[in-house]
C-alpha cells in the first residue's frame, strides 16, 4: 500500500508541474489573429469518424458554394486532413497523431467532425479524447454553444471553460488496485479570468445584460470556488454594468426546463465539465444535439464542430447516410462569421431557417423513414 501512495504522489507531484509549465504558455497563445490581414485562409476539414466523414462531406460542399470566389482567387484553401479516424489513434496509440497535429497546426481554423473516445475500463487501450487533446494543444480556451427558440423567447449562449476543469487530466488519475481511484480537476488563475473576460467581452458586443456564473462552489470550494471569485471579481472591476448571477450547476439545470424562469437567461459562463452537460440539455430543448454546432476558440487556432457524437449505433445499423447533417452546418456558419465571412453566413443562415421550419418539403429523422445528409443538403444548396 505504501508503494501505491508513493507512486501515486510522484506522479501527482508530476502533474502539478505540467500544469504549472501549462500556465506560462498561456499568455502567447492568447494573441488572436487579424484574419482579414491573412493573404490566404486555409481551413482545415476533418472528418473523424463513424458518421463524421458523411456530414463533413455535405458541410465541405456548401462551403465550396459559399466560398467559391474566394477559392477560384486563392484567397481560402479547404484543405483535408486525413488520419483522425479511431483506427489510426488506436493503432498510433495517440490520441491525436502526431501528423495530424501537424497539419492541423498549417490551418488557420479547423471544421471537425465527431470523434468517438474509447471507454475506460474495457481492456482498449484508454486513449484521452481527441477534442481534449486538441482543445489543449491549440489552447483553445473558450468553447462557444449558441441556442435559440425564438418562440418560447430562448436565445441562450454558452461560454465553457475548454481547456481545465476535470478534463485536461481526465486521463491520467491514480488507482490504488481494490480500493480506490482518484481523479484530478484543475482551475488556473488565468484560465478562469480569460474564459469570463471572453463572456463578458460577448455580452456587452451584443447588447445582452445577463451573465449567469454556473458553479458547484458549495462542494468544490477549491476550484468552482476559486472560479466563481474571480469571475464576480472581473466583472465588478471591468464590466459594471452587467447583471451577474451566481447559479448552482444542478438548480440550474432544472431552471433551463422551468418556463416560468427561463427567458430571463442571456449568457452564461462556466467550468469544463458543467458546461460539456449542460449545453447538451440545451440543446435538446432547441431540438437535439443533432441540431446544435459548436465553436472552440483560442487566440491562434479555433475549431468547430458539431455538439453531438459519433453516432457508432448509426453506422452500426447501416443507417449512417440518414444522419442529420444541421449541427456541423450550424458549425460552419460559426466557422464563417469567425472568420469574418459574414455575408456568407447569413446566407447559410437564412438557408438553414427556411429547411429546417415547420413543413420543409426535406426532412431528416435519423433513420430511413427521413431523408439522407445528402438530400438535405441538396435541398439547402437548391435553397442558397
Amino acid at each position: 500500500m505504501n508503494e501505491y501512495i508513493k507512486n501515486a504522489t510522484a506522479q501527482f507531484e508530476t502533474l502539478l508541474n505540467e500544469q504549472i509549465a501549462r500556465t506560462a504558455r498561456m499568455e502567447e497563445l492568447s494573441k488572436p489573429v487579424d484574419y482579414a490581414a491573412l493573404d490566404k485562409l486555409i481551413i482545415g476539414i476533418c472528418d473523424g469518424d463513424g458518421i463524421g466523414p458523411i456530414i463533413c462531406k455535405e458541410a465541405t460542399r456548401v462551403l465550396e458554394i459559399l466560398l467559391v470566389d474566394e477559392i477560384a482567387a486563392g484567397r481560402v484553401e479547404l484543405r483535408r486532413i486525413e488520419g483522425l479516424t479511431l483506427e489510426n489513434r488506436m493503432a498510433k496509440e495517440q490520441s491525436v497523431p502526431d501528423d495530424v497535429l501537424c497539419a492541423i497546426k498549417e490551418c488557420h481554423v479547423l471544421l471537425k467532425g465527431p470523434t468517438t473516445t474509447p471507454k475506460g475500463g474495457t481492456g482498449a487501450k484508454e486513449l484521452e479524447s481527441a477534442n481534449v487533446a486538441l482543445r489543449r494543444e491549440l489552447d483553445l480556451f473558450a468553447n462557444v454553444r449558441p441556442v435559440a427558440l425564438p418562440g418560447e423567447g430562448i436565445d441562450w449562449t454558452f461560454y465553457r471553460e475548454n481547456t481545465e476543469g476535470e478534463y485536461v487530466l481526465g486521463s491520467r488519475g491514480v488507482e490504488i488496485p481494490g480500493v480506490l481511484c482518484c481523479d484530478f480537476k484543475v482551475t488556473t488563475d488565468l484560465g478562469t479570468a480569460r474564459i469570463a473576460r471572453a463572456a463578458y467581452e460577448f455580452a456587452r458586443k451584443n447588447g445582452k445584460t445577463n451573465v449567469a456564473i454556473v458553479t458547484k462552489a458549495n462542494i468544490m470550494k477549491k476550484t468552482d470556488g476559486k472560479f466563481a471569485r474571480i469571475c464576480r471579481e472581473i466583472a465588478e472591476t471591468e464590466y459594471p454594468e452587467l447583471m451577474i448571477e451566481d447559479w448552482y450547476i444542478d438548480i440550474m439545470a432544472a431552471n433551463l426546463v422551468n418556463p416560468a424562469i427561463r427567458q430571463k437567461f442571456q449568457v452564461f459562463v462556466l467550468p469544463n465539465l458543467y458546461g460539456d452537460i449542460i449545453t447538451d440539455e440545451a440543446a435538446q430543448i432547441q431540438g437535439g444535439v443533432g441540431t446544435a454546432g459548436s465553436a472552440n476558440v483560442g487566440g491562434r487556432y479555433a475549431m468547430f464542430e458539431a455538439v453531438h457524437g459519433s453516432a457508432p449505433r448509426m453506422i452500426e445499423e447501416g443507417i449512417g447516410d440518414y444522419a442529420n447533417p444541421a449541427s456541423i452546418l450550424k458549425a460552419a456558419e460559426m466557422l464563417l462569421r469567425h472568420v469574418g465571412k459574414a455575408a456568407a453566413a447569413d446566407r447559410l443562415a437564412n438557408a438553414m431557417q427556411v429547411c429546417t421550419a415547420p413543413g420543409a418539403k426535406v426532412v431528416v429523422t435519423g433513420d430511413r423513414d427521413g431523408a439522407t445528409a445528402k438530400e438535405f443538403t441538396d435541398y439547402l444548396i437548391e435553397t442558397l
